[in-house]
């Protein structure tokens, strides 16, 4: 019987981090858990199991006499977590040059296609699935699963960032595009510099956020 109730717990885990995906709850959006409840057909034991376990992972937030929010990052906790992941993942793109296989070109090949189309919708939602399975790709083609457990973390806390991208997702692309040229090249120098840049420019983009977050502070 407990073993039933783990896996609808992890079925409802696995359904709630879909949802975060797909931006369902937007940051600092508050949920309401019996009507999720409802809406999954399901008790309330595992939806607050996942819950639990979602605020551990710092997505969602139990706040007392309110209800359950989901997490906001400030643009200074992304700002840390930028600088955390920048050289884990130059990192990770020099590992993946060296041991990355044909197949996974093909299958990366493949999600830029799709990032092409989905750039051209300026479908950010779509484009946050296809950033984290391009991504994710890299991280195993990098053949450390310490590496790739970190990442991972990192990548999933980053869910609760309020950043508007969509007039940076051509140069997000392009630095796709030229990681997959690095990759196909077998080069890590080349692989290692193109994602250092890349999480640079988010960098910067989160500085522009916050430079115009101050110009509409001023009086």
């Amino acid at each position: 019987m407990r073993i039933e109730r783990n896996k609808l717990s992890s079925q409802v885990l696995a359904v709630l981090r879909d949802m975060i995906a797909n931006e369902r709850f937007h940051p600092g959006a508050r949920i309401n858990v019996e009507e999720l409840t409802r809406e999954l057909g399901v008790s309330r034991t595992p939806v607050w199991e996942a819950i639990h376990r979602l605020e551990q992972e710092g997505l969602l937030v139990r706040i007392a006499n309110r209800g359950v929010f989901m997490a906001e990052l400030t643009l200074e906790q992304s700002q840390d977590l930028y600088e955390v992941r920048k050289p884990l993942e130059a990192l990770a793109g020099r590992l993946a040059a060296e041991r990355i296989d044909d197949a996974t070109v093909r299958r990366m090949e493949h999600i830029i296609d799709q990032q092409r189309l989905i750039v051209e919708r300026g479908d950010v939602v779509a484009y946050s699935r296809s950033d984290f399975e391009f991504h994710a790709a890299v991280y195993v083609a990098a053949g450390n699963p310490y590496l790739q457990d970190v990442l991972e973390r990192l990548k999933a806390k980053m869910r609760p960032l309020n950043l508007h991208v969509e007039r940076y997702l051509r140069l997000l692309l392009r630095d796709h595009t030229r990681l997959l040229d690095a990759l196909r090249a077998r080069d890590p120098d080349a692989a290692e510099a193109v994602l250092g840049e890349h999480n640079q420019h988010l960098i910067e983009a989160i500085h522009e956020a916050q430079r115009s977050t101050e110009r509409r502070a001023k009086p």
